[in-house]
C-alpha cells in the first residue's frame, strides 16, 4: 500500500539584500525596464546552492541519516507580529525574488503592468514534493488522504520534512518489538569473533548493571499525555473517516482561533508599528466618507397641561417620604448618641480596669516578694524544727524502753519461778562466788538467782510505797508505768530543756506575721482577689506555710500522757476562724471557698506527728493509754472525712503495738518451753507468780478488745485475740489449772466475744 506522504512544514526564505540603486538618469525606466542580467559570480553562486540543496528526508532519531547531520535544521515558525515587523522593515526596499530587483532611486510603483508581472511570478498552487526513497520505518497502511499541513509552500522551493506522530509511534513501536524479539536489522554484518553471540550485550557485556532504558523503557508512558502515545491508529475505514473529520475540526477549530483575533491586540499592534516606523501601507482603497445631510428634531407629542392633583399627590409623596427619611435620621442620630454614650462608658470601664489591673500588678508584685522571704524563713527554721521533733520523740522512746525493759524483767522472773530457768543451770549453785577486781582482790559476785530475788524484792516494795487503791486479788493489773525516781528527775529536766529551746526557734523573729501566721497577707488575698485565690488553690498554700507553726507548737506534746485536746490549740483557733471568713467570732459560720482548713491540716501534718509519738509511748497494757487512745483516735476520725487514707496510718499505729507486745511474750515462752523438764519441786512462790504472769496478759487482752469494740475488725485484731489466748494465756494457764490457771481461763472465755472462736479454748474447757 501507498505510503502516507509526511507533513511538510514551509521554510521562511530569509530576506535578501538591498541591491545598489542605480543612478537618477535611469531612475525614470526603473518601473517598466526589467532587471540588469545576472553576473557570472550571482550565477555561479546560485548553481552552487542549487547543487548544495539535498532531497527532504526523515527527521526521526532513529535509522541511518546519522551521518547526514549537515542537512536542513527545522525552523520554529515565526509569530504574525515578528513577520509583520520584519514586513514593514524591508517591505519597501526587497522583493519577493530575485527576478523582481530594480536599481532605482524612486520609491516602489503600483502601475497596471507592474502588478500583472508581480502576480504571474507568484505560485499559485503547492509544488509537488520530492519523492523520498522507500523507507521501511515510514511506510503506513492507512487508505485515508494524506494528512498535510495548510502552511507547506516555500518561496525560494527548500523543505523540510517531518513524520508524522503516528509514522513515529509505529516505528517505535517496531524498534520495541525488535528489541525484545532479539532480532537486528543488520543481519549482513559478519563479527569479527569466533564465537558469534546470539543477543546484543550492550557496550559493557561484563557488568551486572542494568541500563535505564532498559529497565524503565524511554518514557512514553509518564508523558504519553504530551506524546501522543495514547492515541490509537485506525485501521478500518469508518475509524479512518472519524479521524480525518476530528483532523477537519481541529483544522477549522486552528483557523477560526487564528482569525479571532483581538481587536485590543491589534490596535496595541498597529500602535508599536506606527511608534517604530514600521507601519506597511494600507493597500486596500479608502472609501469616500460618505457625506452625512441633516436630519431636524423631531418635535415631541403634546401633552395636556397637569393638573393641581396629581401635583399635590406627588408633593405628599414626596413630603411623606421627607417626613419618614427624617424620622429614620432622627432614629440613627438618637442611636448614635447612645452609641457615644456606650462608648463613653465602655472607656471609662476600661481605664477602671486598666487601673485595677496596675493595682493588681503591684499587688501580687509585693504579694510574691512577701512569699520569697517566708520560704527564706522556712528554710532557714525546718532543720531546727526537724532537730527538736527528733529529740522529743528520742525522749519519749527511751522513757518507753525503760518501763518496757522493767515490765519484761517481771515477766522473766515470774515464767523463772513456774517453768523454771530458761537454759540448764549447773547441777550446784552457790549463793556467791568470788571475782578479782582491778586491785586484784577478792570480791564476791551475786548469782542470778540472788539478782532477781533482789529484783524482785524491790518491786515488792515500790508497790507497797503506792497507795492502796485495788484489793490484793487484783495484783498484776498495775501497769507499773511509772518512772523511777531519778530517771523521772532526768525526764523532766529533759523536757523542760526542750521547751526552752522550742521557744528560741522564734527569739530572733521580730516581724509578726512571721510569729503568727494568721496575721498573714493570706486573707487580703482571699478578699482581694478571690477568683484569683480559688484558681491558685490558696488554701493548699496556707496549709502548707501553716504546718511549721503546728508542727513546732506541738513540739513536747505527748498526745498519750497529756490529756490536752486539738481544740486546746493555738493554731487550731487560728485555722478554724480562717476558715469561717463570715463570721467574725468563728463559730457556727458558714466555711469558705477553702472548705475546711483544720481537717486539711489534721490529714497533713498532725496525723503523722501522732502516730509518731505513738509508735514510741503507746502501752498496750495500760488502760489508762488505751482510754486516751480511743479519745484520741475519735477526734481526729471527727475532724477529718471518713474513709481517709492517714486516719487507717493511726489505727494501724496502734494495732501494731498490740501485735509486737504479743510477739514478745511468745518469743519469751518459746524460750522457756524448748528446755525440757521433768516434775519440779514445790515453790510457794509458784502460784502468784503464775498469777501476777496470767493477769497482765488478761489485761493485754482486754484493752485489745476495749479498741476493737471501738473501731471493728481492722488490721487482724481478733486474730491477735485468739493468738493471745491459744499461744500465752493456756500455755501457762495449764501448769497450775487447780491452782488458779482454771480461774482464769474461764474469765477469758466470759470476756470473749460471740464472733472470735477459740477452739483450744473450748476444748479445754470441756475436759475438764
Amino acid at each position: 500500500m501507498a505510503s502516507t506522504p509526511p507533513i511538510i512544514f514551509k521554510r521562511k526564505a530569509k530576506p535578501a539584500p538591498r541591491t545598489r540603486q542605480s543612478s537618477p538618469e535611469n531612475g525614470g525606466e526603473a518601473g517598466t525596464t526589467p532587471a540588469v542580467d545576472d553576473s557570472p559570480s550571482t550565477l555561479a553562486a546560485r548553481l552552487k546552492n542549487k547543487a548544495k540543496k539535498s532531497q527532504p528526508k526523515s527527521r526521526l532519531s532513529f535509522g541511518g541519516d546519522e551521518e547526514e547531520s549537515g542537512g536542513d535544521v527545522f525552523q520554529v515558525k515565526k509569530s504574525n507580529l515578528s513577520r509583520k515587523l520584519a514586513l514593514g522593515k524591508n517591505a519597501a526596499s526587497i522583493p519577493l525574488n530575485l527576478d523582481q530587483a530594480t536599481i532605482s532611486s524612486h520609491g516602489p510603483t503600483y502601475d497596471q503592468a507592474h502588478l500583472q508581472q508581480l502576480k504571474a511570478s507568484t505560485p499559485t498552487s503547492r509544488p509537488v514534493a520530492a519523492n523520498d526513497a522507500y523507507d521501511v520505518d515510514m511506510s503506513i497502511d492507512i487508505e485515508s488522504a494524506p494528512t498535510m499541513s495548510v502552511d507547506t509552500m516555500d518561496p525560494l522551493g527548500s523543505e523540510a520534512i517531518i513524520p508524522s506522530e503516528s509514522s513515529i509511534k509505529i516505528a517505535r513501536e517496531k524498534r520495541e518489538r525488535l528489541r525484545k524479539t532479539g532480532l537486528s536489522g543488520e543481519e549482513e554484518f559478519i563479527s569479527l569473533s569466533v564465537v558469534r553471540k546470539s543477543e546484543e550485550q550492550g557496550p559493557h557485556p561484563e557488568s551486572r548493571l542494568v541500563r535505564e532504558e532498559d529497565e524503565l523503557g524511554e518514557g512514553d508512558d509518564e508523558f504519553a499525555e504530551y506524546t501522543s502515545a495514547q492515541e490509537r491508529i485506525a485501521l478500518g475505514k469508518k475509524s479512518r473517516k472519524l479521524e480525518a473529520g476530528k483532523r477537519r475540526d481541529v483544522m477549522k477549530e486552528m483557523i477560526a482561533d487564528a482569525e479571532d483575533e483581538d481587536e485590543e491586540t491589534a490596535e496595541w499592534e498597529q500602535e508599536q508599528l506606527r511608534r517604530g516606523g514600521h507601519r506597511t501601507p494600507d493597500s486596500r482603497p479608502s472609501t469616500p466618507k460618505v457625506k452625512q445631510t441633516y436630519k431636524p428634531a423631531p418635535i415631541p407629542v403634546s401633552i395636556p397641561i397637569p393638573t393641581l392633583g396629581p401635583a399635590m399627590n406627588r408633593l405628599a409623596a414626596q413630603l411623606t417620604q421627607l417626613t419618614t427619611s427624617h424620622t429614620s435620621n432622627t432614629t440613627s442620630l438618637d442611636a448614635l448618641t447612645r452609641e457615644q454614650g456606650e462608648v463613653d462608658d465602655r472607656e471609662k470601664e476600661m481605664r477602671e480596669m486598666v487601673a485595677r489591673a496596675e493595682d493588681k500588678r503591684a499587688w501580687f508584685d509585693s504579694f510574691k516578694e512577701w512569699i520569697e522571704g517566708v520560704a527564706g524563713f522556712l528554710d532557714e527554721k525546718y532543720p531546727s524544727l526537724e532537730k527538736l521533733e527528733e529529740e522529743h520523740t528520742s525522749l519519749l522512746r527511751e522513757r518507753f524502753a525503760i518501763i518496757t525493759r522493767r515490765r519484761h524483767a517481771d515477766d522473766e522472773d515470774d515464767l523463772t519461778i513456774v517453768l523454771g530457768t530458761q537454759s540448764t543451770q549447773p547441777p550446784v549453785e552457790t549463793e556467791t562466788e568470788t571475782e578479782t577486781d582491778e586491785l586484784g582482790h577478792a570480791t564476791p559476785k551475786l548469782s542470778l538467782a540472788v539478782l532477781r530475788r533482789e529484783r524482785r524484792d524491790a518491786r515488792m516494795r515500790r508497790h507497797q510505797l503506792r497507795k492502796p487503791q485495788k484489793t490484793t486479788e487484783e495484783e498484776g493489773y498495775s501497769t507499773d508505768g511509772s518512772l523511777p525516781a531519778p530517771e523521772a528527775s532526768d525526764y523532766s529536766t529533759a523536757l523542760k530543756s526542750l521547751a526552752t529551746r522550742t521557744k528560741d526557734v522564734l527569739a530572733d523573729v521580730r516581724a509578726e506575721e512571721f510569729r503568727d501566721p494568721g496575721k498573714g497577707r493570706w486573707n487580703a488575698w482571699r478578699e482581694k482577689y478571690t477568683d484569683s485565690y480559688v484558681g491558685a488553690w490558696g488554701g493548699l498554700g496556707v496549709v502548707s506555710v501553716w504546718e511549721f507553726w503546728v508542727r513546732l507548737e506541738m513540739v513536747g506534746w505527748d498526745c498519750i500522757e497529756d490529756p490536752r485536746s486539738l481544740d486546746s490549740f493555738k493554731w487550731y483557733k487560728g485555722l478554724y476562724t480562717y476558715s469561717r471568713p463570715g463570721d467574725s467570732e468563728g463559730e457556727n459560720g458558714e466555711l469558705g471557698p477553702d472548705g475546711d482548713l483544720v481537717a486539711s491540716m489534721i490529714s497533713t501534718a498532725v496525723i503523722p506527728r501522732l502516730c509518731a509519738v505513738i509508735a514510741e509511748t503507746f502501752d498496750p497494757y495500760s488502760e489508762k493509754h488505751i482510754r486516751r487512745m480511743i479519745d484520741l483516735t475519735e477526734e481526729v476520725e471527727a475532724s477529718v472525712e471518713e474513709g481517709n487514707a492517714k486516719l487507717q496510718m493511726l489505727t494501724k499505729s496502734v494495732a501494731v503495738s498490740f501485735q509486737t507486745a504479743i510477739a514478745h511474750t511468745e518469743a519469751l515462752l518459746s524460750r522457756y518451753m524448748s528446755v525440757h523438764r521433768g516434775a519440779s519441786s514445790f515453790n510457794p512462790e509458784t502460784i502468784p507468780a503464775r498469777r501476777r504472769f496470767l493477769t497482765r496478759r488478761v489485761k493485754l487482752f482486754l484493752n485489745l478488745l476495749r479498741w476493737r469494740k471501738q473501731f471493728g475488725e481492722r488490721f487482724g485484731v481478733g486474730l491477735m485475740a485468739e493468738r493471745l489466748i491459744e499461744r500465752c494465756i493456756l500455755i501457762v494457764a495449764e501448769g497450775g489449772w487447780e491452782v488458779g490457771g482454771e480461774e482464769i481461763t474461764r474469765k477469758v472465755a466470759a470476756m470473749l466475744p460471740n464472733d472470735i472462736a477459740v477452739p483450744a479454748l473450748k476444748r479445754r474447757l470441756s475436759t475438764r
